[in-house]
């Protein structure tokens, strides 16, 4: 046997978290929350359920909430507080989770349950940390004012054009695009106040920063570090390497000569020529200091341009009022709240604790799940979110470190980096959905009105988001559909209903119809003892490594291979003239084949997978795993055969007794909207 991937001895899996601004849309679903229930799956059946935790919840806080919760109120549609908003927005996320078999731990939100609690002590600690480590500054800085409005502006209550140069997003708000690049709010292109439709003034507001640009080699080392290890995927390298580089202005060749005529008052630069096909040059500076200075430099004289991607301050408070309370860390912001995305980094923290302490553990003990060299913690989360989780989150963690200079990963009682595992786009009927965008995303709940949770969830984890953006092309909802040509969700659905299925009742209907509903016991024949030890030791390689697209590519093959496999073996076996004991044989190797099976599939589709559990008849039972549950799908046990969990009287018997499959039963159902259509 080769070498196997090492798994930690403990594991956090927690999913990106959604605005509590409404439901979840599928691409929540799809994207970050299926992914991260597989793969916590998947490690409480290969290192134990009592070593993983299952952490997410509902983002309280940000511009998204204020803003739907004030057109809400003014259209007269809600008349409850924006706490109560948020909870009933909560209350749907949590439901759409639910009927997609998302088995969360907890699922709270940084302003709700206990999770709520731990937050703001949470974000009390972290903050008041970075402050004393030395990496917060505050700074005064012009923030969007609307003067008929009379109030400040935050968020999405700011739209414009982005200015990060080669961006072409329309959707830019205060101080981020909805493609996650961060720019200084007095960047943005052609400002509109989204309560008045006015051009709002720009006044400067006192907030702590933390100082990330002094994070850059600290970063630009880690990312180095992990980018050749297996599962460290291409997008994010990509991502957070471009956030590394120096700061650049960008001037349109038109524009030479206005800026030849102030260029003598910018601080030292280099100016880089054009890029072939490209029509502007940049203007590369030592500091985003000096960067800000000529961009002052800029404004004053109405000369156009557009700044670069790379490391500026961190905001880390704002000035709303709807947010967890800042420490008051000098006495000069005592109003402070917290921008909604720092806090969101440390919020999985708070929601282990939650967890740890609502099943009855000390929630003291987080540290062993964050902080030890012997646990790992895993997020799962979209494309557009790379820089908060991958630049700002890894400079942020290294900034708790206390009592030496920052080094790239924390030891003893530090936070550990985590590792991201980030999916690209995933489109709707090829376009990219987005809520706030033209393209309206189908919400998660409407889609269970045509598939079930299970044919969904094997579909959207075969489409390989790790790898490329894709698109998610139901027929049911594509009015351009050609009414002949099958439905791309489908596909894998066959794999479940038709193939799955079969091989299942096969087994049962068989061992009923032949053997009075037992399982001869013996175990498998070799070569289907050694058939299903590769598939184990393959798939296990592609968890691993969180290519889950591999997987599903990987049990079709293997499930197409046993229903071939069962075509050939119980013609013979079952024929009039075959030899004794032949039917006892053909038993032995398919359920073993069934045993392997149902063990992989089950991170992927559960309820199914469980309901062959049950009839299969295995009672839990105390195995060589002494820490462990050694339950049946335990990969303590992942190449025993089901005699292995066989009783005594069964052993005496020489026959395990099996629970009786009724007349044309399914594991894997198709929805009821699907048997209609075939009639």
């Amino acid at each position: 046997m080769h070498e196997r991937p090492e798994f930690p001895e403990r594991a956090v899996v927690t999913a990106g978290m959604p605005y509590g601004n409404k439901g979840l849309h599928f691409g929540h679903i799809a994207g970050v929350f299926v992914p991260a229930d597989v793969y916590a799956r998947f490690l409480r059946d290969r290192i134990g359920s009592d070593n993983v935790l299952f952490v997410s919840g509902t983002d309280c806080y940000g511009s998204p909430i204020n803003e739907g919760y004030r057109k809400l109120v003014e259209a007269g549609e809600f008349d409850g507080t924006i706490a109560d908003y948020v909870q009933m927005n909560h209350d749907a996320q949590k439901a759409a989770l639910d009927a997609y078999d998302i088995s969360l731990d907890i699922y709270e939100g940084s302003g709700i349950g206990l999770s709520g609690i731990k937050q703001q002590e949470m974000t009390d600690a972290f903050i008041t940390r970075l402050y004393d480590n030395g990496w917060l500054e505050k700074l005064s800085t012009p923030q969007f004012y609307d003067a008929q409005a009379g109030t400040f502006l935050n968020g999405r209550q700011v739209i414009g054009r982005c200015p990060v140069q080669g961006c072409k997003s329309e959707k830019a708000y205060a101080d981020e695009c909805d493609l996650g690049h961060q720019y200084d709010p007095v960047d943005l292109i052609a400002p509109k106040s989204a309560l008045t439709g006015e051009t709002p003034e720009m006044r400067e507001v006192s907030n702590w920063y933390f100082e990330l640009p002094r994070f850059h080699d600290l970063i630009a080392d880690h990312i180095e570090q992990i980018a050749g290890q297996c599962g460290t995927r291409r997008v994010l390298v990509d991502e957070v390497e471009s956030f590394l580089a120096p700061p650049i202005i960008y001037v349109q060749e038109k524009f030479a000569d206005d800026f030849a005529a102030i260029e003598a008052e910018l601080p030292e630069h280099t100016v880089l020529p054009a890029e072939k096909g490209k029509s502007s040059f940049g203007v590369e500076f030592a500091s985003i200091a000096e960067r800000e200075r000529a961009v002052e430099v800029m404004h004053t004289a109405g000369l156009r341009f557009r700044t670069g991607k790379t490391l500026v301050p961190f905001r880390l408070t704002g000035n709303i009022e709807w947010g967890v309370k800042a420490p008051d860390l000098d006495g000069t912001l005592p109003d402070a709240t917290v921008w909604c995305w720092p806090e969101s980094l440390w919020a999985p923290i708070a929601f282990s604790q939650a967890a740890l302490e609502e099943s009855g553990r000390d929630a003291s003990d987080w540290r062993a799940w964050w902080c030890s060299d012997d646990a790992k913690v895993y997020q799962f989360i979209g494309q557009d979110n790379i820089y908060f989780y991958g630049v700002a989150q890894t400079a942020l963690w290294q900034g708790t470190q206390m009592g030496h200079e920052p080094h790239v990963d924390g030891t003893g009682d530090e936070l550990r980096q985590t590792t991201l595992v980030p999916n690209y786009h995933i489109l709707f009927m090829g376009k990219k959905a987005s809520s706030s965008g033209a393209i309206k995303p189908p919400m998660a709940a409407e889609l269970l009105d045509h598939y079930t949770s299970e044919q969904l969830r094997a579909h959207w984890i075969s489409l390989g988001l790790g790898m490329k953006p894709a698109s998610f092309s139901p027929k049911v909802l594509d009015p351009n559909a050609n009414e002949k040509a099958p439905d791309p969700v489908l596909k894998e659905s066959a794999l479940l209903t038709n193939i799955f299925n079969r091989i299942a009742r096969s087994c049962f209907y068989t061992a009923q119809k032949h053997c009075d509903g037992r399982l001869p016991l013996g175990g498998p024949s070799e070569d289907v003892r050694a058939a299903c030890e590769r598939a184990v030791l393959v798939y296990e390689e592609h968890m691993a490594c969180f290519e889950m697209h591999a997987v599903m590519a990987q049990m079709d093959e293997f499930l197409r291979g046993i229903n071939k496999w069962w075509a050939s073996e119980s013609r013979t076996a079952l024929a009039e003239d075959a030899p004794e004991g032949a039917v006892e044989a053909l038993l032995r190797d398919a359920f073993h084949y069934l045993r392997c099976a149902t063990l992989l599939m089950h991170p992927i589709v559960p309820r199914g997978c469980e309901l062959i559990f049950e009839h299969l008849a295995i009672e839990p039972k105390d195995g060589s795993c002494t820490t462990r549950d050694a339950g049946f799908f335990n990969w303590c046990h992942v190449f025993e055969p089901i005699d292995f969990w066989a009783t005594d009287e069964e052993r005496a018997a020489g026959s395990k007794v099996l629970e009786e499959l009724p007349p044309r039963f399914d594991f894997f159902e198709k929805h009821p909207s699907q048997y209609e259509d075939m009639a």
